[in-house]
């Protein structure tokens, strides 16, 4: 079992997202095309506007910017995409936000853990076997069979915890 995968760090408030779109967009291409699945240009349009920085989106703000790019997107189409794209382990649904975010490691099948800044409402993804492991061995114990697993820890980024 491997140890805690590190997560990535919260970025900076004024980091330049370009590289981060261009590497899920990237990795998504990849994974795509690997999988066989098509990377239609709404499918790309979505992951790229909730790459555009690292807070949850909803899917009425990525409906809004669709509808900004002059592109006519009603609801059932954006939530078709991001259906797609959680599919493809290329996004994650933060249930208690009932938002989505980037996955950082799309090349894989892993637990999601989530650090949610309470005030910033920035994320990162965190990878810990360990953690991940020892649920599903506890929830076995109780006959329980885990098929998904996700949690979400709310706090403050270190940014925040500074201003504070």
């Amino acid at each position: 079992m491997t140890e805690t995968r590190p997560a990535d760090s919260f970025p900076a408030p004024e980091h330049d997202h370009s590289e981060c779109i261009e590497s899920a967009l990237a990795a998504a291409e990849e994974t795509c095309r690997r999988r066989g699945l098509r990377f239609t240009p709404i499918r790309r349009r979505v992951l790229e506007l909730i790459w555009q920085n690292h807070e949850p989106v909803g899917a009425y703000h990525l409906l809004d910017q669709l509808s900004r790019d002059g592109r006519r997107a009603m609801p059932p189409t954006v939530y078709r995409a991001l259906e797609f794209l959680v599919e493809a382990g290329l996004v994650h649904r933060l249930a208690t936000l009932n938002a989505f975010v980037g996955c950082a490691h799309p090349d894989h099948a892993h637990q999601g853990q989530f650090l949610i800044c309470r005030d910033c409402r920035r994320v990162v993804e965190m990878e810990s076997a360990r953690v991940g492991h020892s649920l599903r061995r506890e929830a076995e114990a109780l006959g329980f069979s885990v098929e998904e697993q996700s949690i979400e820890l709310t706090g403050l980024c270190p940014d925040c915890s500074q201003a504070h």
